[in-house]
């Protein structure tokens, strides 16, 4: 694929494949891969297991706006915390108005932090504790992040996923997705960005004592190809890592955003974070104009997250990487 690599469609293409892959999933959370083989999500839909008009997002989408919004007066962990706090408690960057999906531990956190709990603490830490909520909406971290080393970027995901998922599985799983993102926003093709970011991973973790069980964990990402699994060793829950991995096989063994994100909704379960984690890989990849626009047309608050994006294109237009 020839890429434009062009900045500010990326920027609009992470926001945009974010909240158009979980519009596309909201409708069908928790029905199962066997029952979307009959009936799959083949266009954006409405009502269904939430009960919301069609282009209705989720807390997926609605958190990665609160990280976007505050990183743009710069990176502070207790902003970011008071905007997650807004947004549960005064539906800030809610599509109609109203919370009507939180997963546990994110709402554990969130009580955390509005008894003065310091947001480093406030996250489960847990094996237990490992769902996808820190994953589904840390992706705008690139934009401040973008410009560190190696070392300072794993560091600045940790406190930022640490917010809600402080286990090493969810702060690792989230800094493997950051570096395949940012090196999909340097206009590397799919297969050499996923090659660039396990050997860049690697190298990283090669002189830092982490623990080998965990490590391990992350082989089938880091030190195989996930491409090459079979969809049936392919999870859709919510489950961190099977978010993660679901992500990357989604992208890598599709050729436009459209079907990776359907790819994505269609394995079932957890439907709507893992078409949000994978739409925003695939939104930066494809850009904004990969999107299809009837589904960009019917999303709730699309003049919202348009201006949203304008305003991260102003503050980090820079050359990324």
């Amino acid at each position: 694929m020839e890429k434009t690599n062009d900045l500010e469609s990326n920027i609009h293409g992470l926001l945009f494949g974010v909240c158009v892959g979980d519009a596309l999933g909201v409708p069908v959370e928790f029905k199962s891969r066997d029952e979307l083989k009959v009936f799959p999500v083949e266009d954006m839909m409405g009502f269904g297991s939430h009960n919301q008009p069609i282009g209705t997002w989720s807390d997926d989408s609605s958190l990665t706006f609160c990280l976007a919004e505050s990183l743009l007066s710069g990176f502070d962990l207790n902003d970011i915390s008071r905007k997650f706090q807004d947004w549960y408690y005064n539906a800030h960057w809610t599509p109609h108005g109203e919370v009507f999906d939180i997963g546990n531990a994110t709402l554990n956190a969130i009580e955390k932090l509005k008894i003065g709990i310091v947001p480093e603490f406030a996250g489960g830490m847990e094996e237990n504790d490992n769902g996808n909520g820190a994953l589904m909406r840390i992706l705008p971290i690139i934009f401040y992040s973008k410009d560190k080393t190696i070392k300072e970027r794993y560091q600045i995901v940790k406190s930022v996923s640490s917010i809600t998922h402080a286990h090493f599985r969810s702060i690792f799983s989230c800094f493997i997705y950051t570096e395949f993102a940012l090196h999909l926003f340097s206009g590397k093709s799919l297969k050499n960005a996923y090659k660039t970011t396990q050997k860049r991973v690697l190298e990283f973790i090669s002189n830092r004592d982490f623990k080998r069980n965990e490590i391990d964990l992350f082989s089938r990402v880091l030190k195989k190809d996930i491409s090459k699994e079979n969809e049936y060793n392919i999870s859709g829950s919510g489950y961190v890592l099977h978010s993660l991995e679901a992500s990357i096989w989604c992208l890598v063994t599709t050729g436009n955003y459209q079907d990776a994100v359907l790819k994505a909704v269609n394995l079932g379960e957890d439907t709507d974070t893992i078409g949000a984690i994978t739409g925003g890989l695939a939104g930066i990849y494809y850009e904004i104009s990969g999107i299809p626009k009837k589904w960009i047309e019917v999303l709730a608050k699309k003049k919202e997250i348009w201006n949203l994006a304008d305003k991260l294109n102003r503050k980090f237009n820079p050359k990324l990487l």
